[in-house]
């Protein structure tokens, strides 16, 4: 080998040698970098962990769907980062429930106090105005014969007390008036006698003809006048019994007439019934006794006050209403049986009770909740247990059990509140269960396919020998 090929291997060498130098020491210095970037990433995640590590975190959970929750950070089903959940801001299972309270002022939330005070509420209602069925009078002849002449001569007249209304003639009416006449002449005749029983006698005779006359509903007017006049009359006139107006009218002049026919009958307008019906949810706020107030469509402005008289035992099972009759007076007829009037009943109040506005219930059909505002955000569900309606318009509700006087009440969003509870406490109850299943398998693991044996292990059997090390 001459000189020139040996140098030329040395400088190979030297060159091969300096490059793998080379190479090492950057090796060296890229493997400490790398390593204190893992170091210092270590310690920052370790920060991070920390500052997180103050405050506690439940669960993670999707920004988009709130029920959609994870155990460790990442993604959602969207490609979305998932948001915290602490333990300080997260719902308890009861269902109270933390929003922000510039998220509150936008939402526009309103609340009203828990007052205590006097309820009471005005039922509004259609009426129609009815006779006074107790100011109903039926003039019947009580004795048969022919009608003379007739005085009252069309339905719808209105008439007085004691106002003639039609002659009648009847021979048996004749005949008693001779009786009366007759005993009349016997007891003037036996009044001077000196025995008693003849005086008695006349007086008894006298007594009985003028019952007769009386039971047949001749007027005293009419018997005086046949004392006075000792003569018989041949048609006697019979008069109204009260003040008002004829409804029916059967007295025809000329025609015959039996005893115990109806020959007018009268209503006295003085004063008029209005049939009203309330529903029967309304029934408990009326009683017997309380005013009552009434205007016609035809005089706007004019109101008629009257009285709450009679509340029906019975049910309409159609309408579900109960029938109340009020009464009212009627001094110049201007309430007019068969009008349609608007009524109002003005009821007692229920002193010192529980109030809260009824749009701040919701009503669930098993259940009544409102949300009590706690401050700060926090709103509270409760279970309330409802009386009777009141207020102006029925705007106001009794509340028997459930919140207590000076409490705010949620009267504006309730429903998106009631959204979120329910939302929470769902939550609540999957984590819950989620963590009673985790407990179980800690306590009882199952170790059946973790046992290994050593002895079945194959072993190593790799022929070493030819390798070139």
């Amino acid at each position: 080998m001459n000189t020139k090929s040996i140098l030329l291997s040395l400088a190979v060498i030297a060159i091969f040698t300096l490059g793998g130098y080379w190479l090492g020491t950057q090796t060296t210095n890229n493997s400490a970098s790398t390593t204190q970037t893992a170091e210092e990433m270590q310690d920052t995640s370790k920060s991070d962990t920390k500052k997180q590590g103050e405050r506690e975190i439940l669960y993670w959970q999707a920004p988009m769907n709130p029920s959609e929750i994870y155990d460790q950070p990442g993604k959602s089903s969207m490609g979305m980062d998932l948001v915290p959940v602490y333990a300080d801001g997260a719902n308890s299972s009861e269902g109270m429930i933390t929003i922000n309270p510039v998220v509150v002022q936008n939402m526009n939330v309103r609340t009203a106090p828990v007052q205590k005070k006097d309820l009471s509420t005005v039922l509004r209602a259609v009426g129609k105005v009815e006779y006074d069925e107790q100011k109903l009078f039926n003039v019947n002849p009580k004795i048969s014969g022919w009608v003379e002449q007739l005085y009252v001569d069309y339905t719808g007249k209105m008439v007085q007390r004691g106002q003639p209304l039609f002659s009648i003639y009847s021979p048996e009416l004749v005949t008693t008036q001779q009786e009366y006449l007759l005993a009349l002449k016997t007891q003037n005749k036996v009044a001077s006698s000196s025995f008693e029983t003849i005086r008695a006698g006349g007086n008894s005779l006298l007594e009985a003809t003028r019952k007769r006359l009386e039971y047949w509903d001749i007027p005293d007017s009419e018997i005086k006048q046949l004392e006075q006049s000792g003569e018989v009359k041949k048609a006697v006139t019979l008069k109204s019994p009260a003040k008002g107006m004829v409804l029916h009218k059967n007295a025809v002049e000329g025609e015959y007439i039996k005893a115990g026919t109806p020959a007018y009958k009268i209503a006295d307008l003085s004063s008029v019934w209005i049939q009203t019906s309330v529903y029967d949810y309304e029934v408990p706020w009326i009683e017997e006794g309380q005013p009552a107030q009434m205007e016609l469509s035809y005089q706007p402005g004019k109101t008629y006050e009257g009285t709450v008289a009679y509340i029906y035992p019975s049910l309409d099972q159609k309408t579900r209403t109960v029938q109340v009759r009020l009464e009212f007076s009627n001094p110049n007829l201007e309430l007019k049986p068969g009008m349609f009037a608007n009524v109002r009943i003005q009821t007692r109040p229920k002193k010192n009770v529980s109030v809260i506005p009824n749009e701040a219930i919701i009503r669930t059909g098993e259940r009544n909740i409102v949300f009590v505002a706690k401050g700060e955000g926090a709103f509270e569900p409760r279970e309330v247990t409802l009386g009777m309606e009141g207020g102006e318009r029925n705007n106001e509700i009794e509340i028997l059990e459930g919140v207590k006087p000076g409490e705010e009440i949620v009267t504006s969003a309730q429903f998106l509140f009631d959204s979120e509870s329910r939302l929470q406490e769902a939550i609540q109850k999957m984590l819950q269960q989620k963590y009673d299943t985790s407990d179980m398998e800690m306590e009882n693991p199952d170790m059946s396919g973790g046992e290994m044996n050593h002895d079945e292990m194959p072993a190593d059997t790799t022929d070493h020998s030819n390798m070139n090390m």
